[in-house]
């Protein structure tokens, strides 16, 4: 429950400094200093009407009264006077408070709630992001005209403190805010989103949205203060309280048209986003997807029961369900399989994606294990969980399967829906599931087919004692070796062992190879590159150098163009690129070595990651 909170806070965080709410911050700036225009810059008075800080020494009607009986003197002789007036105590701008007070509220109800409400009222799904707009052009106009403020502030009357009642306007803003700033998030609010539109709120995800709006509205609540100091410090503002109104109420309806028609859009877009990369490390991070995976069904945190590659079988809890599925193949009429339907068989959930070299290096386990043990009753279902966006395109994923020798049913997992609901964040990960649908042993990654075999075998027996099974398969071990070059990612968050000029995000960049040689395991780009998420593009002039340990060398590429191999300095071939991407064979010998392996990339071609063998 800890790291749920913090992985709210964090992303709540990220969310309000991102460039998608740079346009509503003059708002909330303007916002959290723009009070009552009979209250801005007017001193406050003491309960007998006296001035104070008015700065211009007139007396009161006390004042006055003192003066009267001195001159008409006592018996005694004495002056009277007034008692000194005690000092107004000026009430506090709380709108800084109420503006996101009114965010959080928003953003949490209507998040967890809003398409629940939609839907039962028969509303479009838009309706949200009217409100929004309205209540921005009806606060602008409450600016601008005191009595549409008092209108707006009409709800909140029945409040005893009257200091709390004067903020209404400012609470209606937030709530305007909140739902207009819904929209700008990563998986945290996906995760949130899903969940409310399914009607699974669960106590955890109430935690994570209350934590989320939280982390929120801080950065918000330190720019709306930091409006109010300016006010009340300025002297300018002071001075001109009402016309500082009027430009904040004239700001609110041009930021509500600029929303409907979008073109803050075209803003947001020319600013560079500058939270991806700390989000995606936080958000995407492995401690994050396993805080944020199986929130919906609480079945599948039976999974926690077992480890990775346990030395027995287990009992890990009901076999989650396969939802959330694009489309299938490699199954009678490409119908779906209902893993209920499978009962009294052992059955073999596989994720796996087709350009992934550890998933291909499994296969051929999953081809034999198919081949000896499908009459003895086991089944194999492969569910294609996309690590990269062309591997959510069908024909993609049927050509690669096709290629790979793949005939057992493909569940395309699009939207990593049953990814989430195994809690898994492996590719390749097999999940073995005994004949009464129970998970009893899972493996993430490559090795171990040895064991994992072992376990098909007696489950088998399992579920039919009297079962009559061949020979294990007896394919030689092709386990990691431990001296091998491991997969590296072309990406400017994952990629590793990368030296030479510094990476820049999602821009075209001049790099330069370093002096000297270059260590074991590490990469250096030279020429012009683009360092994205995916995949790095080639530019001009683009050159590759990796020094690796293996038998063969393999990169995913894609683009229009040609690729020119050179090992330890020597061109060996010329490899042709054409079309989405594809897993190409940059070297291949008899034998592991160590050499230094260079790519001169023509210009546009896209590379993804490279494996090793």
């Amino acid at each position: 429950m800890v790291t749920l909170i913090l992985i709210g806070l964090l992303g709540g965080l990220i969310t309000a400094v991102s460039p998608c709410i740079l346009p509503v911050l003059p708002v909330v700036f303007l916002a959290g200093g723009t009070g009552r225009g009979e209250d801005a810059g007017k001193p406050a008075r003491s309960p007998g009407g006296t001035e104070v800080g008015g700065g211009g020494g007139a007396a009161g009607d006390g004042g006055r009264a003192a003066d009267e009986r001195g001159s008409g003197g006592t018996a005694d002789g004495a002056v009277a006077t007034a008692p000194p007036a005690a000092p107004a105590r000026v009430p506090r701008n709380r709108r800084p408070y109420a503006v996101v007070a009114g965010l959080v509220v928003s953003f949490a109800f209507f998040t967890l709630l809003g398409v629940t409400i939609i839907s039962a009222l028969g509303l479009p799904q838009d309706i949200l992001r009217y409100v929004g707009l309205g209540l921005l052009v009806l606060i602008g106009l409450g600016l601008i005209f005191p009595p549409v403020e008092r209108l707006l502030e009409k709800p909140f009357a029945r409040l005893p403190q009257r200091q709390v009642n004067k903020e209404g306007g400012a609470f209606a803003l937030g709530l305007g805010l909140g739902l207009l700033y819904v929209p700008c998030a990563g998986p945290v609010l996906a995760a949130i989103t899903i969940a409310g539109a399914r009607g699974e709120i669960s106590s955890d995800i109430v935690v994570l949205t209350l934590s989320f709006a939280v982390g929120t509205a801080v950065p918000l609540l330190v720019f709306a203060l930091a409006g109010r100091r300016v006010a009340e410090r300025v002297a300018a503002f002071r001075r001109r309280a009402r016309g500082l109104r009027i430009a904040a109420g004239c700001l609110m309806i041009v930021l509500a048209v600029g929303l409907a028609l979008d073109v803050t859009a075209a803003i947001q877009r020319s600013l560079p986003d500058y939270t991806s990369g700390v989000q995606k490390k936080i958000e995407d991070s492995d401690a994050a997807r396993q805080q944020l995976s199986g929130l919906y069904d609480n079945s599948n945190k039976e999974l926690s029961r077992c480890e990775d590659g346990a030395d027995e079988l287990r009992s890990c809890g009901k076999a989650p369900a396969l939802e959330g599925i694009d489309s299938w193949f490699n199954t009678p009429g490409d119908r779906p399989v209902n893993l209920k339907s499978l009962r009294g068989k052992v059955t073999l959930v596989d994720f796996w994606t087709y350009s992934c070299i550890n998933c291909q290096r499994a296969v051929p386990h999953l081809r034999d294990w198919e081949r000896a043990y499908r009459d003895a009753g086991l089944r194999i279902i492969g569910v294609h969980s996309p690590e990269f966006a062309f591997e959510k395109k069908r024909s993609n994923v049927v050509a690669g399967a096709e290629k790979l020798g793949v005939d057992w049913p493909v569940a395309l997992d699009n939207d990593l829906t049953t990814w989430d609901n195994y809690r898994n964040r492996f590719w390749p990960a097999k999940y073995l599931i005994d004949a009464e649908g129970t998970v009893r042993y899972f493996k993430f990654g490559e090795g171990e087919y040895d064991k994992t075999e072992k376990m098909i075998r007696e489950l088998l027996r399992q579920a039919d004692p009297t079962v009559t099974l061949p020979e294990p398969t007896g394919r030689a071990m092709d386990d990691l070796a431990a001296d091998r070059t491991p997969e590296t990612y072309l990406s400017n968050l994952r990629i590793r062992g990368y030296v030479g000029t510094p990476l820049v995000d999602d821009r075209p960049t001049a790099y330069r190879f370093p002096k000297g040689s270059l260590p074991l395991n590490k990469l250096s780009l030279d020429g012009t590159w683009t360092a994205g998420y995916e995949q790095f593009t080639a530019g001009k002039d683009a050159k590759l150098a990796f020094t690796y340990r293996a038998k063969n060398a393999n990169l995913v590429l894609a683009g229009t163009g040609k690729v020119t191999v050179l090992v330890n300095g020597e061109a060996t071939k010329t490899i042709s690129v054409t079309g989405s991407p594809t897993l190409y064979r940059l070297t291949d010998d008899k034998d592991a070595r160590t050499a230094r392996l260079e790519l001169r990339v023509d210009e546009g071609l896209q590379a993804y990651v490279f494996t090793f063998g």
